[in-house]
C-alpha cells in the first residue's frame, strides 16, 4: 500500500448507539418531544438520534445541534450545502473536535428536520457553570454548547417554537473543577 492515503472519517459507534437508545427509552415512556437538543462534533450521536427518531416514525421532531463557534463544521456544512473542513479547532470546546463531519451526519440531516446552532465558548461555559450550580453535574463545554440554548439569554430564542424537549446531557470526561474555574476566569470575568 506504498503511495496510497485515505482518510477515514471516524465515527463512534457507541455513540450513535447511545443516540439510538435515547430516543427507544423516550419512546417506551410515552414521550414524544417537539425537539431534541444536542451537542454535535463529527456527527455521532446526531446520526443515532436521528436513526432513533425515524425508527419510531418521528419524522417530524427537530433536532437541533449546537457547537461552538470555533468547532462549528456542521452548522458550516449544512449552511455550504457540502461538507466543509475546519482548518483548525479554535475552541474551549476540543471534544467537538471535528475537523469536518461525517458524510452520514451530512446525508441525514436531509431527511429529518435538522437546526444547526452556534453558540460561543462563554456561553458554553456559562451553561456549564449553570448546570453545576444547579444541579450539581460537572459537564465540559461539549456538552455545555447544547446547553447554552437553555441558559443564554441569546440562544433561548432558538427554543420558543416548542413545548417539549429533551436536551442530551453527556461530556463531563474532559473536566474537572479546576479545570472549570480556569475556564470561569478565562471566559467569564466581568
Amino acid at each position: 500500500m506504498q503511495g496510497t492515503r485515505a482518510r477515514v472519517q471516524v465515527v463512534d459507534i457507541s455513540i450513535s448507539v447511545h443516540g439510538c437508545r435515547i430516543i427507544d427509552e423516550l419512546a417506551a415512556a410515552g414521550v414524544k418531544p417537539d425537539a431534541v437538543v444536542a451537542s454535535v462534533g463529527g456527527g455521532g450521536l446526531y446520526c443515532g438520534l436521528v436513526r432513533g427518531l425515524q425508527r419510531h416514525g418521528w419524522d417530524d421532531v427537530v433536532v437541533l445541534t449546537a457547537e461552538t463557534d470555533g468547532a462549528a463544521c456542521f452548522s458550516a456544512s449544512l449552511s455550504a450545502g457540502e461538507s466543509v473542513r475546519l482548518s483548525a479547532i479554535t475552541s474551549v470546546a476540543t471534544s467537538l473536535g471535528a475537523l469536518s463531519p461525517s458524510p452520514t451526519a451530512l446525508s441525514l440531516a436531509k431527511t429529518q428536520p435538522t437546526r444547526a446552532l452556534t453558540v460561543s465558548d462563554t456561553e458554553a461555559v456559562g451553561a456549564c457553570v449553570s448546570l453545576l450550580d444547579d444541579h450539581r453535574v460537572l459537564v465540559e463545554p461539549a456538552c455545555g454548547a447544547a446547553l447554552a440554548l437553555l441558559y443564554s439569554e441569546r440562544q433561548r430564542a432558538q427554543l420558543s417554537d416548542f413545548n417539549t424537549i429533551v436536551v442530551v446531557v453527556c461530556g463531563g470526561s474532559g473536566v474537572n473543577a479546576e479545570i472549570l474555574q480556569q475556564w470561569k476566569r478565562d471566559l467569564l470575568t466581568e
